[in-house]
């Protein structure tokens, strides 16, 4: 790597660096102030409030890096063009297209550090931080409906009222249907445990089979109960699926397909999680068009300013994107590469007039 190639990299990471504590502050701040309603005295203190805001900061950090990029570059583009840096590199030879590739190297890396972050540092931070205020104010990790929460289980449908932060299930139900869809047995617990043999250890059972004859009814004080139900896919409930890893998303994916259960809105996370990386290459090469124009055009907080609108604008665009492919049976695959292909085109035209000129 060239000197040149070297100082604007720290130039670059060192605003980056700051535009992204910025945002972390500044998220972090909203964040806690929706928890101040939440705060439970003896229980869910100020200090535990704070701690899970902390424990949320993975999941920002993963979400604003793109953000951060573009406005850390327009930044220090300014900066240097104000200090006619900029202009001396220029006049000894910078063209755009050698800039260009210093922008996509570095979004490579930038790219790799988001990642590493989403792939194993955020589903760890999010899971932690659900189990703390869990833990703390009584909740219940999931209830979707008033009934509780649903799942299908082959040939079969599983209910339960609440799930604890343990992964226990209370109130469980399990309704069995044979192959022509009619109601066989209905099998009731009051709290179902994964035990160590990998099924649950059902407490307070009964079992009620509608057989031909007539009704008949048994109740057990424990059962074993094998499914393709673990704690492994409920731990998915703990994560929107937007900050869950790739195992984890791929793992509940599968297990819908298996049971014919729509994928649309899990899949688009997946794909998302694989195309978000590739946004910080792109922001930094929409920022570079920036350094080429005049310092009167606009001072550092016109340039500031122009970068958080282009990150507010991206990260609009992935959300409505994602809801209207949900909305509409798009691929997933194009809710989650339509505006990263966008901006990228954006990024392209912009680096072909600074070209020309």
């Amino acid at each position: 790597m060239s000197i040149l190639a070297r100082y604007l990299t720290r130039q670059l990471l060192a605003s980056i660096g700051l535009a992204l504590a910025v945002l972390l502050l500044l998220f972090g701040f909203f964040d806690l102030i929706d928890e101040l309603g939440d705060l439970r005295p003896g229980t869910y203190t100020l200090g535990k409030a704070l701690l899970y805001v902390a424990l949320h900061l993975p999941a920002r950090l993963h979400e604003l890096m793109p953000i951060a990029a573009v406005i850390g570059a327009l930044f220090a583009f300014a900066r240097l063009a104000d200090s006619s840096e900029f202009t001396v590199m220029r006049a000894s030879g910078l063209s755009p297209l050698r800039l260009a590739r210093y922008m996509v190297v570095l979004g490579a890396g930038i790219a790799a550090a988001i990642l590493v972050i989403g792939e194993y540092l955020t589903p760890v931070s999010e899971r932690a931080a659900q189990q703390l205020k869990l833990r703390t104010t009584t909740s219940v990790v999931a209830q979707e409906f008033r009934s509780g929460l649903w799942a299908k289980d082959g040939q079969s449908f599983v209910n339960a009222q609440a799930m604890l932060p343990d992964a226990t299930l209370v109130n469980l139900k399990v309704f069995q249907f044979d192959e022509q869809f009619h109601l066989r047995r209905i099998l009731a617990a009051e709290r179902g445990v994964w035990a160590p043999a990998g099924e649950w250890r059902l407490e307070g059972v009964t079992l009620t089979r509608l057989e031909a004859d007539g009704i008949a009814i048994e109740r057990l004080p424990a059962l074993g109960w094998r499914s393709s139900v673990n704690p492994e896919l409920l731990a998915a409930l703990m994560v929107p699926p937007e900050r869950m890893a790739l195992g984890a998303l791929n793992t509940y994916v599968a297990h819908l397909r298996e049971n014919k259960q729509k994928t649309a809105r899990f899949e688009i996370a997946r794909w998302n999680k694989l195309s978000h990386p590739l946004a910080a290459p792109v922001m930094l090469l929409l920022a570079l068009p920036f350094a080429y124009a005049q310092p009167r055009a606009g001072g550092i907080g016109a340039r500031i300013m122009a970068g958080i609108l282009i990150g507010l604008a991206f990260y609009l665009s992935n959300r409505l994107a994602a809801h209207v492919g949900l909305l509409y049976d798009w691929p997933p695959a194009l809710s989650a590469i339509l505006p990263l292909t966008a901006f990228g085109a954006a990024a392209a035209a912009s680096l072909w007039y600074a070209e020309r000129r």
